[in-house]
């Protein structure tokens, strides 16, 4: 995704006609028409004026999704299993309704994945609002874990969609789901400051322009 397709989801997210935001922008309707159909980029000033107004990284409006793919060859090996780990139970537990197994806790749902010598435990309680945390183990020995907490806000809101969106995560954003993820009028998005050591975020969804639902998290690697 560049630069002119993130633009469009981000104002769209909002309500934003072109004319709305470019008078927030003090700029002209043909300059926003023009950033969206990816003539020209915006200059520095108006790209943290966007970063600030819709909450989104000048790092992520201006780099390009191929420039944005992690390497994991680069990481630790460990953190590089540990990322791949978490992405293969992301899309065999919730977020693709498998997986389910007795309840740990007093009316709790909870989730289970294993590959090997790595296990993948989600558990949480709670309805249209919610707190769990998610955890990996290597060989028995805690790795890795997440807590969130999130609630629902409108009747608008999907369960569908959200699990649509979480099961987009990608080695970018290993965390919960994809930085911006859009089916129909849903727009889902996620903000996470760090990395898979040590880490907080909070992913939203939008019906139109109206949001519906929200979570936030934090986690990072055990020592």
């Amino acid at each position: 995704m560049n630069f002119a397709e993130k633009l469009q989801l981000i104002r769209k997210s909002k309500g934003f006609t072109q004319e709305e935001l470019a008078d927030k922008l003090d700029v002209s309707r043909q300059a926003v028409a023009k950033w969206e159909s990816g003539q020209v980029y915006p200059d520095i000033s108006n790209l943290i004026q966007i970063s600030n107004m819709f909450n989104v990284t000048v790092d992520y409006l201006v780099k390009d999704q191929a420039c944005m793919v992690s390497c994991l060859g680069d990481m630790e090996p460990d953190v590089a299993q540990l990322i791949r780990f978490r992405l293969e139970a992301n899309v065999n537990t919730y977020a693709a309704y498998m997986n389910e197994t007795a309840s740990t806790r007093l009316d709790s749902h909870d989730f289970t994945y294993s590959n090997g010598p790595y296990t993948y435990h989600d558990t949480y309680v709670g309805g249209e609002q919610f707190a769990g945390e998610e955890a990996i183990w290597y060989e028995g020995k805690s790795q890795y874990a997440m807590n969130y907490m999130g609630r629902v806000i409108s009747q608008n809101f999907s369960g569908d969609f959200l699990k649509e969106a979480l099961r987009a995560a990608d080695v970018n954003m290993p965390y919960r789901g994809p930085t911006c993820y859009q089916a129909g009028q849903y727009v889902y998005r996620c903000n996470v400051a760090g990395d898979f050591t040590w880490f907080q975020g909070c992913e939203e969804i939008y019906y139109e322009n109206e949001k519906v639902y929200e979570c936030y998290f934090h986690g990072g690697l055990m020592k």
